[in-house]
């Protein structure tokens, strides 16, 4: 059991930060990710790849590729779906051994110009820009998403601190993506079972797809909820939105076995939530 989210403290309102304080925050957080990468070797990082596929889908999942989006160009779109089948290669395939963890970043890389990435949509201080590799964030959330639904542990992931669709065609509770950002912000997933698992992922004609393979079948069954859930204007006149994503875990006969908690949520609303309804 957990305690109820306390909805009376106050929102801050964004500030908006120099460039030079975000350069130099960037650089000191990135220094500290490659130094975990070379020396902490209490982390052992997945890196082999196997293209059979094993045996048996634990979890599978897709997302829609193309959104209409106010404001924001459709080419934006399209170079971020030539920017999610860049980043597919570097992960379809990958096999997770017991005891090994999957990092998001180490895996993909940086992503340059250099190496084939495009402007995409990107979500910087609440508003969006074009930057380079832009929109690997439906490739995170899809991942995460997905890994929900299996035993593997979650052990980084970072939600997002705006809210930027409405909910219509929402298929995912809000709050149940995992945003990423190089290389500091990453989603780290560690394989605490006895069994191997497999990662595959591939940009379709309209969708992203994704699933998670075993070479045993999973005994347990996975469901996703929302909890909690409020809407709230602030003192600085924007709204917030809040809740609490939990997950059923039952057996091959629909008995439940426990109610985990899974994260919290906070985040800024890039629209009028009374707008979008009426």
């Amino acid at each position: 059991m957990i305690l109820a989210l306390n909805y009376h403290i106050q929102q801050r309102k964004p500030v908006p930060r120099s460039q030079a304080r975000l350069f130099l925050g960037k650089l000191y957080f990135r220094c500290r990710r490659y130094l975990q990468w070379t020396f902490n070797r209490s982390i052992k990082f997945a890196s082999g790849f196997q293209f059979t596929d094993l045996p048996y889908p634990v979890a599978l999942h897709r997302t829609p590729l193309y959104r209409q989006l106010r404001n924001v160009d459709m080419w934006l779109q399209e170079n971020k779906v030539t920017n999610l089948k860049l980043a597919c290669a570097r992960l379809n395939g990958l096999i997770l051994n017991p005891g090994e963890t999957f990092s998001f970043w180490r895996l993909v890389g940086k992503p340059t110009k250099a190496k084939g990435y495009l402007d995409g949509m990107v979500l910087t201080n609440g508003t969006f820009t074009a930057g380079v590799g832009g929109g690997l964030c439906q490739l995170s959330n899809l991942i995460y998403w997905l890994t929900l639904h299996t035993p593997l542990t979650v052990t980084e992931r970072w939600r997002h601190t705006h809210d930027i669709f409405p909910d219509a065609n929402r298929t995912q509770p809000f709050g149940s993506g995992a945003t990423v950002v190089y290389n500091y912000i990453d989603l780290q997933i560690r394989n605490d079972t006895p069994y191997i698992y497999q990662l595959k992922v591939k940009v379709g004609d309209q969708d992203l797809e994704g699933e998670w393979r075993c070479e045993q079948p999973c005994p347990n069954e996975y469901e996703i909820y929302e909890s909690e859930h409020l809407i709230k204007q602030e003192w600085w006149g924007g709204y917030t939105r809040h809740n609490v994503i939990r997950r059923r875990v039952l057996d091959h006969l629909g008995n439940l076995i426990s109610d985990e908690l899974v994260t919290e949520n906070h985040a800024i609303m890039m629209y009028n939530p009374l707008l979008e309804q009426n």
